[in-house]
């Protein structure tokens, strides 16, 4: 069974799909991988800084299976004599998101607007400071993702050849 794209329930029909299939895993666990170690160097390497508070929210986002919502906040902090903005509540550039808006809600409830908080900075990327000093799974998930691509597509590319 198939439709014009070239994808069936038997996977890729052509050669070109599946290589496809396997560069898309690829791209997928390497973006994950790369993720992953970025926050982690971020957490581990970060350094304390006074923030101010300027927004705090809930966002919608439209996800596959209905919608998600993604915890917002906006923030304000010097470091090294320079002042910067930031909206990262994680460090991670793959937010985490939640299926209902209180449990978003929950992770942002102890930051109000014009209040001041402890953000994070990583020395080597002063303009990216983040509010929880702690990893998060998202960029794991997406190289998971990506590797069952990557041995689909691998499956797929040996099969056709």
């Amino acid at each position: 069974m198939s439709d014009e794209s070239g994808f069936s329930i038997d996977g890729p029909e052509s050669l070109r799909g599946a290589l496809l299939m396997l560069l898309v895993g690829l791209a997928l666990v390497g973006y994950g991988g790369y993720d992953y170690v970025q926050q982690s160097d971020a957490v581990r390497n970060s350094v304390e800084v006074t923030a101010t508070v300027e927004e705090v929210g809930v966002e919608t986002v439209s996800a596959r299976r209905g919608v998600d919502h993604e915890p917002t906040v906006r923030f304000s902090y010097e470091y090294e004599e320079t002042t910067y903005e930031s909206s990262s509540v994680f460090p991670a550039s793959i937010s985490p998101t939640y299926d209902t808006e209180s449990a978003a809600r929950s992770v942002v409830a102890e930051y109000e607007e014009g209040a001041t908080a402890t953000a994070y900075v990583a020395p080597d990327r002063p303009g990216d400071a983040f509010l929880k000093n702690r990893t998060t799974n998202g960029p794991v998930l997406a190289a998971g993702f990506g590797l069952f691509f990557v041995l689909g597509g691998g499956w797929f590319t040996l099969k056709r050849l």
